[in-house]
Protein backbone atom coordinates (compact mmCIF):
# COMPACT_ATOMS: atom_id res chain seq x y z
CA UNK A 1 0.00 0.00 0.00
CA UNK A 2 1.37 3.23 -1.39
CA UNK A 3 -0.17 6.26 1.71
CA UNK A 4 0.74 9.67 0.35
CA UNK A 5 1.78 12.37 3.12
CA UNK A 6 -0.30 15.36 4.36
CA UNK A 7 2.96 17.80 4.08
CA UNK A 8 3.77 19.87 7.09
CA UNK A 9 5.90 23.09 6.49
CA UNK A 10 8.73 23.47 8.92
CA UNK A 11 9.08 20.12 9.75
CA UNK A 12 10.34 16.90 8.01
CA UNK A 13 7.57 14.60 9.18
CA UNK A 14 4.71 13.59 7.10
CA UNK A 15 0.98 12.20 8.27
CA UNK A 16 0.46 9.50 6.34
CA UNK A 17 -3.16 9.13 4.98
CA UNK A 18 -4.27 5.87 3.70
CA UNK A 19 -5.95 5.05 0.54
CA UNK A 20 -7.01 2.33 -1.86
CA UNK A 21 -3.72 1.65 -3.29
CA UNK A 22 -2.71 -2.45 -3.84
CA UNK A 23 -0.99 -3.69 -1.04
CA UNK A 24 2.94 -4.22 -1.29
CA UNK A 25 5.47 -6.19 0.57
CA UNK A 26 4.47 -8.67 3.99
CA UNK A 27 1.97 -6.78 5.85
CA UNK A 28 0.38 -9.96 6.59
CA UNK A 29 -1.50 -10.77 10.77
CA UNK A 30 0.42 -13.70 11.04
CA UNK A 31 1.55 -16.36 8.46
CA UNK A 32 -0.81 -17.63 6.46
CA UNK A 33 -3.79 -14.65 7.04
CA UNK A 34 -5.93 -13.97 3.90
CA UNK A 35 -5.52 -10.21 5.52
CA UNK A 36 -3.04 -7.76 5.52
CA UNK A 37 -2.47 -5.71 8.83
CA UNK A 38 -4.27 -2.09 6.84
CA UNK A 39 -7.04 -4.44 5.80
CA UNK A 40 -7.47 -5.36 9.35
CA UNK A 41 -7.76 -1.77 10.74
CA UNK A 42 -9.82 -0.61 7.58
CA UNK A 43 -12.20 -3.66 8.69
CA UNK A 44 -12.19 -2.20 12.36
CA UNK A 45 -12.92 1.88 11.57
CA UNK A 46 -15.75 0.91 9.23
CA UNK A 47 -17.68 -1.21 12.50
CA UNK A 48 -16.87 1.86 14.36
CA UNK A 49 -18.05 4.11 12.03
CA UNK A 50 -21.02 2.29 11.41
CA UNK A 51 -22.58 1.96 14.40
CA UNK A 52 -22.39 5.48 15.66
CA UNK A 53 -24.09 6.36 12.10
CA UNK A 54 -26.93 4.07 12.23
CA UNK A 55 -27.06 5.65 15.68
CA UNK A 56 -26.92 8.84 14.99
CA UNK A 57 -29.52 8.79 11.63
CA UNK A 58 -32.48 6.58 13.89
CA UNK A 59 -31.95 9.70 16.39
CA UNK A 60 -32.53 12.18 13.55
CA UNK A 61 -35.63 9.99 11.98
CA UNK A 62 -37.58 8.75 15.32
CA UNK A 63 -36.28 10.90 18.08
CA UNK A 64 -36.75 14.18 16.39
CA UNK A 65 -38.97 12.41 13.69
CA UNK A 66 -37.07 14.15 10.75
CA UNK A 67 -39.30 13.06 7.81
CA UNK A 68 -36.95 13.45 4.94
CA UNK A 69 -34.53 10.79 5.11
CA UNK A 70 -33.48 11.65 1.06
CA UNK A 71 -32.60 15.15 2.71
CA UNK A 72 -30.57 14.02 5.26
CA UNK A 73 -28.36 11.90 2.41
CA UNK A 74 -28.06 15.37 0.26
CA UNK A 75 -26.45 16.59 3.19
CA UNK A 76 -24.35 13.64 3.73
CA UNK A 77 -23.28 13.71 0.30
CA UNK A 78 -22.94 17.61 0.03
CA UNK A 79 -20.56 17.46 3.66
CA UNK A 80 -18.51 14.91 2.00
CA UNK A 81 -17.52 16.61 -1.33
CA UNK A 82 -17.23 19.96 0.54
CA UNK A 83 -14.39 18.01 2.01
CA UNK A 84 -12.92 16.25 -0.24
CA UNK A 85 -12.88 19.20 -2.51
CA UNK A 86 -10.45 21.20 0.34
CA UNK A 87 -8.23 18.68 1.09
CA UNK A 88 -7.54 18.81 -2.53
CA UNK A 89 -7.20 21.82 -3.03
CA UNK A 90 -4.67 22.39 -0.14
CA UNK A 91 -2.90 19.33 -1.44
CA UNK A 92 -3.51 17.23 2.06
CA UNK A 93 -4.73 14.30 -0.30
CA UNK A 94 -5.04 13.09 -3.78
CA UNK A 95 -7.95 11.47 -5.70
CA UNK A 96 -5.81 9.50 -8.14
CA UNK A 97 -2.87 6.15 -7.57
CA UNK A 98 0.35 7.94 -7.53
CA UNK A 99 -0.78 11.10 -8.45
CA UNK A 100 1.44 14.14 -7.45
CA UNK A 101 -0.08 16.72 -5.34
CA UNK A 102 1.64 19.36 -6.71
CA UNK A 103 0.28 19.20 -9.98
CA UNK A 104 -1.80 21.94 -11.03
CA UNK A 105 -5.79 20.63 -11.30
CA UNK A 106 -7.01 22.13 -14.69
CA UNK A 107 -10.33 20.58 -14.74
CA UNK A 108 -12.79 22.32 -12.44
CA UNK A 109 -14.06 18.40 -11.93
CA UNK A 110 -10.17 17.61 -10.55
CA UNK A 111 -10.30 14.41 -12.14
CA UNK A 112 -10.85 13.53 -16.03
CA UNK A 113 -14.24 13.24 -17.50
CA UNK A 114 -13.60 9.81 -19.03
CA UNK A 115 -13.32 8.69 -15.25
CA UNK A 116 -16.48 10.36 -14.69
CA UNK A 117 -17.73 8.45 -17.19
CA UNK A 118 -16.19 5.43 -16.31
CA UNK A 119 -17.58 5.25 -12.49
CA UNK A 120 -20.83 6.28 -13.09
CA UNK A 121 -21.95 3.37 -12.37
CA UNK A 122 -20.84 3.33 -9.20
CA UNK A 123 -21.93 6.40 -8.20
CA UNK A 124 -25.65 5.05 -9.36
CA UNK A 125 -25.10 1.94 -7.28
CA UNK A 126 -23.73 4.57 -4.33
CA UNK A 127 -27.30 6.80 -4.60
CA UNK A 128 -29.57 3.86 -4.36
CA UNK A 129 -27.77 2.04 -1.83
CA UNK A 130 -27.81 5.57 -0.02
CA UNK A 131 -31.68 5.96 -0.42
CA UNK A 132 -32.37 2.35 0.48
CA UNK A 133 -30.58 2.40 3.28
CA UNK A 134 -31.96 5.40 4.65
CA UNK A 135 -35.06 4.69 4.13
CA UNK A 136 -34.99 0.82 5.74
CA UNK A 137 -33.92 2.35 9.20
CA UNK A 138 -37.36 4.48 9.48
CA UNK A 139 -39.54 1.81 9.26
CA UNK A 140 -37.59 -1.05 11.44
CA UNK A 141 -36.50 -1.11 14.93
CA UNK A 142 -32.86 -1.37 15.48
CA UNK A 143 -32.73 -4.51 16.69
CA UNK A 144 -34.61 -6.09 13.75
CA UNK A 145 -32.81 -3.80 10.82
CA UNK A 146 -29.45 -5.14 12.19
CA UNK A 147 -30.86 -8.88 11.78
CA UNK A 148 -32.25 -8.15 8.45
CA UNK A 149 -29.21 -6.45 7.10
CA UNK A 150 -27.06 -9.47 8.04
CA UNK A 151 -28.72 -11.35 4.59
CA UNK A 152 -27.01 -9.16 2.80
CA UNK A 153 -24.15 -11.28 2.56
CA UNK A 154 -26.32 -13.92 0.42
CA UNK A 155 -26.82 -11.48 -1.85
CA UNK A 156 -23.32 -10.04 -2.04
CA UNK A 157 -22.28 -13.88 -3.00
CA UNK A 158 -24.70 -14.04 -5.64
CA UNK A 159 -23.56 -10.91 -7.38
CA UNK A 160 -19.87 -11.42 -7.00
CA UNK A 161 -20.62 -14.97 -8.67
CA UNK A 162 -22.57 -13.08 -11.50
CA UNK A 163 -20.12 -10.42 -12.02
CA UNK A 164 -16.86 -12.19 -11.34
CA UNK A 165 -17.84 -15.83 -11.18
CA UNK A 166 -16.09 -16.18 -7.65
CA UNK A 167 -16.49 -19.03 -5.72
CA UNK A 168 -16.12 -20.01 -1.66
CA UNK A 169 -14.67 -22.59 0.44
CA UNK A 170 -17.33 -24.74 2.54
CA UNK A 171 -16.16 -23.02 5.80
CA UNK A 172 -17.38 -19.68 4.18
CA UNK A 173 -20.55 -21.48 2.94
CA UNK A 174 -21.06 -22.65 6.01
CA UNK A 175 -20.59 -19.21 8.26
CA UNK A 176 -23.46 -18.00 5.67
CA UNK A 177 -25.86 -20.27 6.24
CA UNK A 178 -25.20 -19.73 10.07
CA UNK A 179 -26.11 -16.14 9.72
CA UNK A 180 -29.18 -16.31 7.77
CA UNK A 181 -30.29 -18.92 9.92
CA UNK A 182 -29.47 -16.87 12.69
CA UNK A 183 -32.19 -13.90 11.12
CA UNK A 184 -34.72 -15.92 10.53
CA UNK A 185 -34.64 -17.35 13.61
CA UNK A 186 -34.58 -13.53 15.57
CA UNK A 187 -37.27 -12.33 13.54
CA UNK A 188 -39.53 -15.21 13.57
CA UNK A 189 -41.43 -13.63 16.29
CA UNK A 190 -41.24 -10.35 15.56
CA UNK A 191 -44.19 -8.52 17.03
CA UNK A 192 -43.84 -5.10 15.48
CA UNK A 193 -43.66 -6.98 11.70
CA UNK A 194 -44.35 -3.90 9.19
CA UNK A 195 -44.24 -5.61 5.53
CA UNK A 196 -43.32 -2.41 4.19
CA UNK A 197 -40.09 -1.99 6.37
CA UNK A 198 -38.99 -5.17 5.88
CA UNK A 199 -39.35 -5.07 1.91
CA UNK A 200 -37.28 -1.78 2.06
CA UNK A 201 -34.44 -3.70 4.12
CA UNK A 202 -33.93 -6.26 1.37
CA UNK A 203 -33.90 -3.82 -1.08
CA UNK A 204 -31.30 -2.44 1.02
CA UNK A 205 -29.53 -5.31 0.96
CA UNK A 206 -29.78 -5.96 -2.84
CA UNK A 207 -28.28 -1.92 -3.56
CA UNK A 208 -25.64 -2.98 -0.57
CA UNK A 209 -24.44 -5.72 -2.48
CA UNK A 210 -24.47 -4.13 -6.02
CA UNK A 211 -22.72 -1.31 -4.81
CA UNK A 212 -20.08 -3.32 -2.80
CA UNK A 213 -19.51 -5.52 -6.24
CA UNK A 214 -19.10 -2.38 -8.23
CA UNK A 215 -16.61 -0.59 -5.56
CA UNK A 216 -14.26 -3.86 -5.90
CA UNK A 217 -14.33 -3.64 -9.60
CA UNK A 218 -13.96 -0.35 -10.22
CA UNK A 219 -11.70 0.54 -7.57
CA UNK A 220 -9.07 -1.69 -8.86
CA UNK A 221 -9.49 -0.48 -12.66
CA UNK A 222 -10.70 3.08 -12.70
CA UNK A 223 -6.65 4.24 -11.14
CA UNK A 224 -9.00 6.32 -8.45
CA UNK A 225 -7.95 5.81 -5.12
CA UNK A 226 -10.92 6.25 -2.10
CA UNK A 227 -11.21 9.44 -1.89
CA UNK A 228 -11.31 9.70 -5.97
CA UNK A 229 -13.66 7.35 -5.93
CA UNK A 230 -16.30 9.30 -3.31
CA UNK A 231 -15.45 12.42 -4.47
CA UNK A 232 -17.12 11.50 -8.19
CA UNK A 233 -20.15 9.53 -6.37
CA UNK A 234 -20.27 13.07 -4.58
CA UNK A 235 -20.15 15.43 -7.92
CA UNK A 236 -22.70 12.63 -9.69
CA UNK A 237 -25.06 11.91 -7.15
CA UNK A 238 -25.55 15.06 -5.85
CA UNK A 239 -27.26 17.00 -8.37
CA UNK A 240 -29.04 14.45 -9.01
CA UNK A 241 -30.44 13.90 -5.41
CA UNK A 242 -30.52 18.23 -4.74
CA UNK A 243 -33.12 17.82 -7.96
CA UNK A 244 -34.99 14.89 -6.30
CA UNK A 245 -35.62 16.22 -2.67
CA UNK A 246 -36.80 20.11 -4.32
CA UNK A 247 -39.08 18.41 -6.53
CA UNK A 248 -41.03 15.86 -4.05
CA UNK A 249 -40.78 19.02 -1.97
CA UNK A 250 -38.62 17.67 0.86
CA UNK A 251 -36.53 20.65 0.67
CA UNK A 252 -39.54 22.97 1.69
CA UNK A 253 -40.07 20.35 4.52
CA UNK A 254 -37.28 20.50 5.60
CA UNK A 255 -37.05 24.57 5.94
CA UNK A 256 -40.65 23.93 7.98
CA UNK A 257 -39.24 21.16 10.25
CA UNK A 258 -39.94 22.56 13.86
CA UNK A 259 -37.06 21.19 14.99
CA UNK A 260 -34.55 22.01 12.71
CA UNK A 261 -32.72 25.42 14.70
CA UNK A 262 -32.66 23.47 17.71
CA UNK A 263 -29.49 22.71 19.25
CA UNK A 264 -30.03 18.84 19.51
CA UNK A 265 -30.60 18.36 15.74
CA UNK A 266 -28.42 19.85 14.77
CA UNK A 267 -25.80 18.40 16.38
CA UNK A 268 -26.79 15.08 15.56
CA UNK A 269 -27.19 16.36 12.09
CA UNK A 270 -23.76 17.37 12.06
CA UNK A 271 -22.13 14.45 13.59
CA UNK A 272 -24.01 12.10 11.22
CA UNK A 273 -22.54 13.79 8.20
CA UNK A 274 -19.09 13.37 9.46
CA UNK A 275 -20.04 9.51 10.09
CA UNK A 276 -20.73 9.44 6.99
CA UNK A 277 -17.68 10.38 4.97
CA UNK A 278 -15.48 8.00 7.58
CA UNK A 279 -17.95 5.29 6.92
CA UNK A 280 -17.63 6.23 3.02
CA UNK A 281 -14.21 6.00 3.27
CA UNK A 282 -13.66 3.01 5.30
CA UNK A 283 -16.18 1.29 3.07
CA UNK A 284 -13.59 1.62 0.07
CA UNK A 285 -10.69 1.04 1.91
CA UNK A 286 -11.97 -2.01 3.35
CA UNK A 287 -13.44 -3.55 -0.03
CA UNK A 288 -10.59 -2.64 -2.20
CA UNK A 289 -7.85 -3.53 0.84
CA UNK A 290 -10.30 -6.73 1.48
CA UNK A 291 -13.17 -7.84 -0.64
CA UNK A 292 -17.16 -7.22 -1.13
CA UNK A 293 -18.14 -10.05 0.78
CA UNK A 294 -15.68 -9.46 3.82
CA UNK A 295 -17.20 -5.63 4.24
CA UNK A 296 -20.53 -7.52 4.26
CA UNK A 297 -19.44 -9.31 6.98
CA UNK A 298 -17.72 -6.86 9.04
CA UNK A 299 -21.33 -5.53 8.96
CA UNK A 300 -22.32 -8.66 10.56
CA UNK A 301 -19.59 -8.55 13.22
CA UNK A 302 -20.53 -4.63 14.11
CA UNK A 303 -24.14 -5.92 14.63
CA UNK A 304 -23.15 -7.16 18.34
CA UNK A 305 -23.06 -3.37 19.27
CA UNK A 306 -25.40 -1.75 17.05
CA UNK A 307 -28.14 -4.29 18.66
CA UNK A 308 -27.24 -3.36 22.50
CA UNK A 309 -27.14 0.19 21.43
CA UNK A 310 -30.29 -0.06 19.72
CA UNK A 311 -31.73 -1.65 22.66
CA UNK A 312 -30.54 0.65 25.51
CA UNK A 313 -31.48 3.70 23.37
CA UNK A 314 -34.08 3.47 21.12
CA UNK A 315 -35.92 0.13 22.41
CA UNK A 316 -38.63 -1.40 19.99
CA UNK A 317 -38.22 -5.24 20.85
CA UNK A 318 -38.90 -6.82 23.67
CA UNK A 319 -37.20 -9.58 25.00
CA UNK A 320 -37.59 -12.66 23.16
CA UNK A 321 -35.80 -16.41 23.25
CA UNK A 322 -35.59 -17.02 19.76
CA UNK A 323 -34.37 -13.45 18.65
CA UNK A 324 -31.62 -14.00 21.21
CA UNK A 325 -30.62 -17.56 19.56
CA UNK A 326 -31.41 -15.79 16.06
CA UNK A 327 -28.87 -13.34 17.13
CA UNK A 328 -25.85 -15.71 18.49
CA UNK A 329 -26.32 -17.82 15.96
CA UNK A 330 -25.30 -15.35 13.27
CA UNK A 331 -22.45 -13.45 15.50
CA UNK A 332 -21.49 -17.28 15.58
CA UNK A 333 -21.70 -17.23 11.81
CA UNK A 334 -20.02 -13.96 11.49
CA UNK A 335 -17.01 -15.28 13.91
CA UNK A 336 -16.58 -18.00 11.89
CA UNK A 337 -16.19 -16.01 8.36
CA UNK A 338 -13.27 -13.59 9.95
CA UNK A 339 -11.63 -16.67 11.42
CA UNK A 340 -11.56 -18.26 8.09
CA UNK A 341 -10.81 -15.27 6.56
CA UNK A 342 -7.85 -14.03 9.05
CA UNK A 343 -6.71 -17.99 8.21
CA UNK A 344 -6.54 -17.21 4.29
CA UNK A 345 -9.32 -20.33 3.48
Amino acid sequence: MRPFAMASSGSSKNLLLPVSDPPKGDESLFKGSGMSKKGAYAAISYMACAVLLIMFNKAALSSYSFPCANVITLFQIICSSALLYAMRRWKIISFTVGESRVLADNSPTLVPLKTLIQTSPLAITYLLYMLASMESVRGVNVPMYTTLRRTTVVFTMIVEYLLTRQKYSSSVVGSVVLIVLGAFIAGARDLSFDSYGYAIVFIANITTAIYLATIARLGKSSGLNSFGLMWCNGIICGPVLLFWTFFRGDLEMTMNFPHLYTAGFQAVMLLSCIMAFLLNYSIFLNTTLNSALTQTMCGNLKDFFTVGLGWLLFGGLPFDFLNVIGQLLGFLGSGLYAYCKLRGK
